[in-house]
């Protein structure tokens, strides 16, 4: 078995991709997205993070959290925010031998990607990637139509004008 090695900083901010195992065609993160919501509020009663910024895109979300000063543990985070949302999911889906074997839903992917932000630049690339991503994917024109994401918060905030990434000269380089 692979050994994945992760860095743990406390207090630190990290931008994460989490997917679907089965994404082509899958749009259960939109379709359940009270479920998802419930799971998030679920996870930060019981272990805090501050939620910088997220998309959820119907097969796959990003977001960036902050962890609270000497916390470092987004690994349980994870773990308890896709075990919640699973069990509100009906069984049905396809389960590999390997997840049978270990009693192992097929809805989300085994591992997630997580990248420590390690200046101001790298988190505001990061920030500006989640709340583009929805006209990346072609879902959307403009930000401001895609409704499952803290663009409109950032907004509210004075971090974006509604208006914002709609040049044609906009292009945001990371990883999917």
């Amino acid at each position: 078995m692979t050994q994945y090695r992760r860095i743990y900083v406390p207090g630190a901010s990290w931008f994460f991709t989490v997917n679907l195992a089965h994404k082509q065609g899958n749009h259960l993160l939109v379709e359940q997205i009270d479920l998802l919501r419930e799971a998030f509020q679920y996870v930060k009663k019981r272990h805090p993070f501050c939620m910088d910024a997220v998309v959820i895109m119907p097969n796959h979300l990003h977001c960036i959290w902050t962890l609270p000063e000497g916390d470092s543990d987004y690994s349980l985070r994870w773990k308890l925010l896709k075990a919640f949302f699973s069990r509100g999911i009906p069984k049905g889906e396809v389960v590999s031998n390997s997840r049978e074997r270990r009693r192992e839903r097929g809805i989300w992917q085994r591992r997630f990607w997580a990248h420590l932000l390690t200046d101001q630049e790298d988190y505001n690339q990061h920030f500006d990637y989640i709340h583009w991503n929805p006209v990346k994917h072609g879902w959307v024109k403009k930000v401001y139509e895609w409704e499952y994401s803290s663009f409109h918060r950032a907004v509210r905030s004075g971090l974006y004008t509604l208006e914002w990434g709609h040049s044609g000269e906009f292009v945001i380089d990371v990883d999917d």
